[in-house]
């Protein structure tokens, strides 16, 4: 049987190149699954978790975004930041967010350094539940 082919990469590292049923992500204008023969597209991914589907298997990946290419049955997906659920340390995950929340605090839009703090609230927000599902 034919299958999707992964390819996950950061700028630390090449995180996966493997075939999978299907793949669901968070792209800029929401939710989307590829399965094979899915139409080409390429788009921008945001915060959020992606989930590989494979033979009965589901793996998590908590991303803060990138980007995302589908062509022949083929996804590239080129993160800034990517962690398997297992690889993600929920202590450092929960002092991040505590220490993004506690920054934010008084904060408004016109701060210089608002949206980065709300980034990393994202990004810890977003590591703490996908963390969650390797505990499942």
């Amino acid at each position: 049987m034919e299958r999707l082919r992964v390819e996950i990469a950061t700028p630390e590292r090449v995180m996966l190149d493997e075939e999978v049923d299907m793949l669901e992500a968070p792209g800029a204008l929401g939710e989307f699954g590829v399965l094979l023969g899915h139409v080409a597209f390429l788009t921008t991914l945001r915060h959020g978790e992606i989930r590989l589907f494979n033979q009965g298997r589901t793996r998590f990946i908590a991303t803060s975004g990138g980007f995302a290419e589908v062509v022949d049955d083929k996804i590239t997906l080129l993160l800034d930041t990517a962690e398997f659920a297992e690889e993600i340390d929920l202590d450092r995950a929960h002092r991040a967010r505590e220490r993004a929340e506690s920054a934010l605090k008084g904060l408004t839009f016109e701060h210089a350094e608002y949206h980065a703090l709300e980034a990393a609230l994202l990004r810890a927000i977003t590591r703490i539940s996908t963390a969650a599902r390797s505990e499942e």
